[in-house]
């Protein structure tokens, strides 16, 4: 052994996990490499006895049995750089939780699966406490157990609600009720895409008819309210470009909400990977049949190709590793079933973008004090002021106003400034994809030597 692996994967959600699995039953050396302290990605957060209901976390936990007993794993691993070495690639990794210890891993090729977060819209009240995102409200009852308060609001768009709200009921939370700014059968024109979905779909809906859940469609929350806390919100009848109509309030504690999700694609962009726009709009890896990114060695799937939930990420996963395997020489039969399976269920997927769109009509939400970027507490009307001196596209707003300098770096924030001067949202540019201290960086090298522990 070298110390070079022959592939490493870097997320340990469905993609993953199902990729590097791929790769070592087809007799490749392989790491995987996660942030988190435990598997699963977002959607099989917690994929143990509290969490057994997430469809499909029983089959996710016998292939992590199965790859924990072939691979590398390195949990616990933030990487914030990906870089080419000549032969190969090396990840920059911090390894540990307060003291962090810089770590460098070498391979020949890489897997990307680094997964998607939350897309919020902003509103006035957004930046109240209790106010957070859906996907951050099933983390924390995923992951820790906690549900994030006791009267909840779930709002935004898109079928991930209706697992957000029937969780938390499970949970013990009294859901005051499920507002879809879309209609709620946004996919009744596509039975055949849906058929295999039905039966989740009617999980779902005797969930919410069992807490007695309200699910309504063509409402959205456009503004919360509260001094030090929340205390209620506003929610609106909609039209069918989502401006509001009528409204009435609804008290709460707690707003969970979420417009679809956006792809963490900064470290294939560190590497020169070649992007697309998704169905949604925004910005993904562009690969071919075989999840093969635009930079030789370099593989994507899962959410960094297009959001499409956790069956798609693992057929993709599937066929990224055992491409990889494939080009670096080993003997990888074909399975036609297989991509079948990806471009069912990827159809699907864009179905179900174009069902559930976020619609221009939530900008007539917004007043000038709203907060377009919380880090750095911008506000609408400076966004209005940077366009009115001639800024035309999200980077100059940055330079002009300063909305994606903060803490996030843009990632809760770019896309709505890009939608608010017209633009497309670009492809995140970041050559420090985590925050990382002065000195690890400075003594970062090109070839820095793998620590003990290597391949198996």
């Amino acid at each position: 052994m070298t110390g070079t692996y022959d592939l490493a994967v870097v997320g340990a959600g469905p993609a993953g996990v199902a990729g590097a699995l791929s790769a070592c039953l087809a007799g490749l050396d392989v790491v995987l490499i996660d942030g988190a302290t435990s598997p699963g990605g977002q959607y099989f957060r917690g994929f143990g006895a509290p969490n057994r209901a997430t469809p499909g976390s029983a089959r996710f936990a016998r292939q992590w049995e199965t790859l924990t007993a072939r691979a590398a794993v390195l949990l616990g691993h933030r990487v914030w750089a990906v870089e080419h070495t000549g032969d190969g690639f090396a990840v920059r990794c911090l390894e540990g939780d307060r003291e962090e210890r810089p770590r460098t891993v070498t391979a020949r090729a890489l897997l990307f699966a680094t997964g998607a977060h939350d897309r919020p819209l902003p509103f006035p009240g957004w930046d109240l406490p209790g106010v957070l995102t859906a996907g951050g409200a099933q983390a924390l009852l995923k992951g820790d157990l906690v549900v994030a308060g006791r009267r909840i609001v779930v709002a935004g768009t898109g079928p991930f609600l209706l697992p957000v709200a029937t969780g938390l009921a499970r949970a013990g939370a009294d859901v005051r009720g499920v507002y879809e700014a879309n209609g709620r059968l946004g996919l009744a024109r596509h039975p055949l895409l849906t058929a295999g979905r039905a039966a989740e779909a009617l999980g779902y809906g005797l969930g919410l008819a069992r807490h007695r859940i309200p699910y309504l469609g063509r409402h959205a929350v456009i503004e919360a309210h509260g001094h030090d806390a929340l205390t209620h919100v506003t929610v609106a009848r909609l039209d069918a470009g989502w401006r509001p109509l009528a409204t009435r309030t609804v008290e709460c504690d707690t707003l969970a909400y979420g417009y679809g999700f956006v792809p963490q694609i900064e470290l294939p962009v560190q590497l020169g990977c070649l992007t697309r726009q998704g169905t949604d709009g925004a910005p993904v890896v562009a690969v071919d049949a075989g999840m093969r990114a635009s930079v030789p060695g370099v593989y994507a799937a899962g959410e960094t190709t297009g959001v499409g939930g956790a069956p798609l990420a693992e057929a993709e996963g599937r066929l990224a590793g055992r491409a990889a395997a494939a080009d670096l020489g080993r003997h990888v039969p074909p399975l036609p079933a297989l991509s079948r399976r990806a471009a069912r269920l990827s159809a699907f997927a864009a179905a179900l973008a174009r069902a559930y769109p976020v619609r221009q009509g939530w900008q007539d939400w917004l007043r000038d004090d709203t907060l377009v970027c919380r880090c750095e507490e911008v506000p609408l009307s400076a966004v209005r002021e940077a366009v009115s001196l001639g800024a035309r596209d999200a980077r100059a707003v940055k330079l002009l106003a300063r909305p994606g300098m903060g803490w996030c770096q843009g990632r809760m924030c770019g896309h709505v400034v890009a939608a608010l001067v017209g633009d497309d949202p670009e492809p995140p540019r970041r050559p420090i994809a985590q925050p990382v201290r002065l000195g690890d960086l400075a003594n970062a090298s090109p070839q820095a030597p793998e620590p003990p522990g290597g391949p198996r």
